[in-house]
């Protein structure tokens, strides 16, 4: 007897298509299996990020619940379906990145400094960092005997003030002490959420003499530190500046202005040790030992040649880790070569997707505020792009050996490493300019020099130089070393001063550059066709960037300094004496790679001892100059012919604006302001109104109480 359905079934055809849909996507990742393990450090890193995002604990608690409704809804689709267990289990890997940077968030909980004063007090040396080129060193500190301040700060001092001082050292200083500043415009650096992660809680300078005790100078310095000085005496400048990265991870020694030229031409990476220099230590390491091991025919004969090698080198790969700071560049380049060297001796293939996987996952799992960081970003999606790259079938195709002359080889080469480098600055613009609003567009060809140049001339001569030191015969290689650096420097401001060879743009929108890197994933993690629908996202995210406009005024978070837009594609500055910081902070947030120009030289500006007004876009701008006070009467009719007041003080009741009044009270709330002044007027803030995240709401101390003297530090 035939059957027949009992009960008639809700919404047909949506329940018919979704089942479609549902055996659409099965075959889809049935195609793509090997690479769904890819996406668990994408869902660690999306939780991560989305703490990071969201204001209050409210929003974290409502994430969690959705995540939990996620996890249902997979079990609901089917365990023994791909699309099932890959919904519940990224749902339950992103809910486990929320709890991880909010459980470190409140594991590293440390007071902070309440308002900015000038103390004296005693300290233990945890830390020096010489900042050679700048003649500055700097200091974190641990107090003593002072519960009224924070239990770690970060001092800079001059070198003159200096004298040899060295971790673990107790000294007395006298200090101007604030809290650690946050973003002074929209888009800009955060300084106090990583300060919070670093548990510091105060930053300031040194005012006067510091204090040592009598046995001050005799310790000896860290290894790191020698090997940084004992450089830079072999080399002078910037030179050794860049020498002493390679070797130490210590950049302090090298100008600003080369610096500049090396992010300006897309050299930067090579100043931060990651993939490049430990790759360079561990396989030139694991090239000698295993030439000096075969020449024992025992262990040739045994087979134990190759092994020893793959663990010698992943000492030297730790050590230099270890010797140069353990950023996370480093510390994921080092795991990245010892999972390497451990595929190699199971004979698997080393170099795979699933290892670049493998080591954002540990980098997250140890430190998950990195993630926010434009160090881990940059590093993982070059390395990303990179192996993406050469997973290609036609660029394996292109890279396999065959029997041909060398120069067509040499060519091949050339070409390999030109199409990667363009890879890598395509993939690394988007993350460029919404961290630094600013990319190098001639990265490519300056790098197809400068890798080689690196790789096998600078590190191994360097290498050289210091191991002959130890006799005396390291000259010759530090002449090569000195001279392969000038040609890279020289090589930097060739490129850095090309016109057009850097894209400048304004405040990238947080939204629209979650927008581009899920697209740009998209296209990195699957492969075959699919791999293309992340097109469309990436695109979009680009082409938002692209159309966002410029801010027609900004203002700092301390409203002492203001750029206003002048008509002709640049800025003009409130004060003209502004620092050299606070010009590159507003150059970036205006997407601008020009001076700043001062505003009371512009012919439709009028300035006096008190403050400056001028019209922009219609609208009557009047921002506070002097510093004298003003009665409130004074200025009531003022403030009430403008459209916008700017001050860095306390503003009477009377001064009112027609539409925005910004002084220290506002500013307090919403930090620095970008300000643009179409129909209707609108303000992007550098701080979210009922942000809960703990570096925003600390437990804080006054730094007021001296009873502790310090003439003599503390025994």
């Amino acid at each position: 007897m035939a059957t027949r359905q009992l009960q008639t079934p809700i919404f047909p055809r949506w329940t018919g298509a979704a089942a479609r849909l549902v055996a659409a996507s099965e075959m889809r990742l049935e195609r793509e299996r090997e690479r769904i393990a890819l996406w668990l450090p994408v869902a660690l890193g999306a939780g991560i990020a989305s703490w990071l995002a969201l204001p209050t604990a409210m929003h974290w608690t409502g994430l969690l619940l959705l995540l939990a409704a996620g996890v249902l809804l997979g079990l609901a689709t089917g365990w023994h379906r791909r699309l099932g267990r890959m919904v519940a289990i990224g749902c339950l890997t992103m809910a486990l990145g929320v709890f991880l940077v909010w459980g470190r968030a409140l594991w590293v909980a440390a007071p902070v400094l309440a308002q900015p004063v000038v103390t004296s007090f005693s300290a233990k040396v945890e830390r020096v960092e010489p900042l050679p080129a700048r003649d500055q060193v700097r200091l974190i500190l641990r107090p003593l005997a002072r519960s009224d301040l924070p239990p770690r700060l970060r001092l800079t001092l001059r070198r003159a003030q200096d004298a040899g001082i060295v971790a673990g050292e107790r000294i007395g200083v006298r200090a101007r002490l604030m809290p650690p500043p946050t973003a002074s415009l929209p888009g800009g650096y955060d300084f106090a959420r990583r300060a919070w992660f670093d548990g510091i809680g105060a930053v300031g300078t040194v005012l006067g003499d510091v204090a040592r005790s009598p046995r001050a100078g005799t310790e000896e310095k860290p290894l790191r530190a020698r090997l940084s000085a004992h450089v830079q005496a072999q080399l002078p400048g910037s030179a050794g500046g860049i020498a002493a990265a390679l070797a130490s991870g210590d950049r302090g020694g090298i100008a600003d202005a080369d610096a500049e030229a090396m992010r300006r031409s897309g050299l930067a990476h090579l100043l931060a040790i990651s993939g490049l220099h430990v790759t360079a230590v561990v396989g030139f390491t694991m090239l000698v030992l295993l030439r000096l091991l075969a020449l024992s025919p025992r262990l040739a004969l045994t087979g134990q040649v190759m092994v020893l090698a793959a663990a010698g080198a992943a000492l030297a790969g730790v050590g230099y880790t270890w010797l140069t700071g353990a950023a996370v560049p480093t510390v994921r380049s080092c795991i990245a070569a010892l999972l390497i060297l451990v595929a190699l001796q199971l004979g698997r293939e080393a170099v795979t997707l699933r290892l670049v996987a493998a080591g954002a996952m540990i980098v997250m799992l140890w430190r998950p505020e990195s993630l926010a960081g434009p160090s881990f970003q940059m590093s993982f999606a070059a390395v990303a792009a990179i192996v993406a790259l050469h997973e290609n079938s036609r660029m394996r195709a292109f890279l396999a050996r065959r029997e041909e002359a060398r120069a067509r080889r040499f060519v091949r080469g050339v070409v390999a490493l030109f199409l990667t480098g363009l890879v890598i600055e395509i993939t690394l613009a988007p993350i460029a300019l919404f961290h630094f609003h600013k990319a190098g567009l001639y990265g490519a060809l300056a790098n197809v020099v400068a890798i080689p140049l690196t790789t096998f001339v600078i590190m191994p001569a360097e290498a050289a130089a210091l191991l002959l030191d130890s006799v005396g015969l390291g000259a010759p290689f530090w002449w090569v070393t000195g001279n392969a650096l000038d040609l890279l420097i020289a090589l930097a401001h060739r490129v850095a001063d090309t016109p057009g060879a850097v894209a400048t743009l304004p405040v990238f929108p947080p939204w629209a550059f979650g927008v581009t890197v899920v697209g740009g994933l998209w296209i990195l993690l699957w492969s075959g066709r699919m791999r293309w629908a992340g097109l469309g996202p990436a695109l979009a995210g680009m082409a938002i960037l692209a159309w966002q406009p410029s801010p027609d005024v900004l203002v700092t978070g301390d409203g002492r300094h203001v750029a206003a837009a002048t008509g002709d594609g640049g800025y003009a500055m409130l004060r003209a004496r502004a620092g050299d910081y606070v010009r590159q902070s507003m150059a970036e947030a205006a997407g601008i790679d020009a001076p700043l120009a001062a505003l009371a030289d512009l012919d439709h500006v009028e300035c006096n001892v008190d403050f400056c007004r001028w019209t922009q876009r219609g609208r009557v701008i009047l921002a506070a100059y002097g510093r004298d006070r003003v009665a409130g009467a004074d200025m009531a009719a003022a403030c009430a012919a403008a459209d916008v007041v700017i001050a860095d003080r306390w503003l009477p009741r009377e001064c009112v604006a027609r539409w925005m009044t910004i002084d220290r009270d506002s500013l307090a709330a919403t930090g620095g302001l970008a300000l643009y002044l179409d129909e209707p007027p609108r303000a992007v803030t550098a701080l979210r109104s009922g942000d809960e995240h703990p570096w925003r709401r600390p437990q804080q101390l006054s730094g007021n109480d001296e009873a502790i003297p310090t003439a003599v530090p503390a025994q």
